[in-house]
């Protein structure tokens, strides 16, 4: 039974073929906030007439549609590789089977963002009626996003979108999510640093390594990817050109620990490289393969860790990270280990 409110929300996506040229969306999420929206400039001439004061109506017209906003869900164990490919642009088409099991792993690195859009469709429900109408986004990327966890919380991931067109007119596709869909929690995360990372036929390893010992409350990692996103110009009708790259991407961190001198203030103040690798394991899904989620970035520099008395509570310190590229392995390898046999 319809209930007329966010209860009956839905949001889906998939890969367009053509930048602009709208899909119907099959992936389906759970998500718990997003705020997209198309926005409209205006071309409202002001000339001087004898005998008005106000602008004519007439004469105000739509110059150029913009679609943007954020969508907020938590990271599951399955459904997540259409985004990661599109978060890095990443040349995977298809996951790779995992030794005739039920398993099938995902390696993205980053790549080449032309080409790569997705439609997002917004289900909102309307409440008087309890009419869920639809909102299709054509055109849109993620030009940043955030992946972050908290000790208590669920990992959760945030999408900056950009787009180029809204339509209410689509009709709404019928929402299927993943049976047996879980989340990644802070229990199941873990933290290495060190160790010496490699590259063989397109997989980064890293061997050695140590486990972060002290207690981590908050760990973060962003990606920023600027766009020139001001592409209209004359004869365009008012919408967006595919973004492109137009200046060299980030990705920083933050981690939030009781104060640890050894782990890491020293090697902030060496100002030593070494590689990072978050891991959060789920569920076994076949023959000791669990689903997986795994980020490892070679070439990590500490840009501060101030450790902080506030009080007599636990000295606490806030880790400020970035990785690099080390020349040789790629900046970000984001490995995915699920049930999932298609993006």
């Amino acid at each position: 039974m319809a209930t007329g409110t966010g209860l009956d929300a839905q949001i889906g996506f998939a890969a367009e073929t053509t930048y602009g040229t709208a899909a119907t969306v099959t992936r389906f999420l759970e998500f718990n906030e997003e705020s997209v929206r198309e926005e409209r400039n205006w071309i409202e001439p002001s000339s001087i007439a004898k005998g008005r004061k106000y602008k004519l109506a007439t004469r105000s017209k739509v110059a150029t549609k913009t679609v943007s906003g954020n969508i907020t869900l938590d990271f599951a164990n399955k459904g997540m590789g259409l985004l990661i490919k599109h978060m890095l642009a990443s040349g995977v088409t298809a996951p790779t089977q995992i030794d005739e099991t039920a398993a099938y792993e995902q390696v993205h690195t980053p790549g080449d963002y032309r080409g790569k859009s997705v439609t997002i469709q917004v289900g909102r429900p309307e409440p008087s009626t309890g009419t869920v109408v639809p909102f299709t986004y054509a055109g849109c990327k993620f030009p940043s996003w955030e992946l972050s966890l908290s000790d208590g919380e669920t990992l959760q991931l945030q999408l900056s979108v950009v787009g180029r067109e809204e339509v209410t007119t689509t009709a709404l596709a019928t929402a299927s999510l993943a049976t047996g869909t879980s989340l990644f929690t802070f229990q199941d995360s873990e933290i290495k640093l060190g160790g010496t990372a490699s590259t063989t036929s397109g997989l980064t390893t890293v061997s050695g390594g140590t486990k972060l010992s002290t207690i981590a409350r908050e760990f973060s990692l962003s990606s920023e990817v600027p766009m020139a996103e001001e592409r209209f110009g004359i004869g365009n009708g008012g919408l967006r050109a595919e973004p492109l790259e137009n200046d060299v991407p980030t990705i920083t961190g933050s981690l939030a620990a009781e104060f640890s001198k050894t782990e890491l203030f020293d090697l902030y103040t060496s100002g030593e490289i070494f590689p990072l690798v978050f891991t959060a394991t789920g569920g076994e899904i076949e023959d000791n393969n669990n689903e997986l989620l795994e980020i490892i970035l070679p070439a990590v520099k500490l840009k501060a860790a101030p450790p902080n008395v506030s009080g007599p509570d636990i000295v606490s310190m806030e880790t400020e990270f970035e990785a690099f590229s080390d020349g040789t392995n790629p900046p970000i390898q984001v490995r995915l280990v699920s049930a999932d046999s298609t993006l």
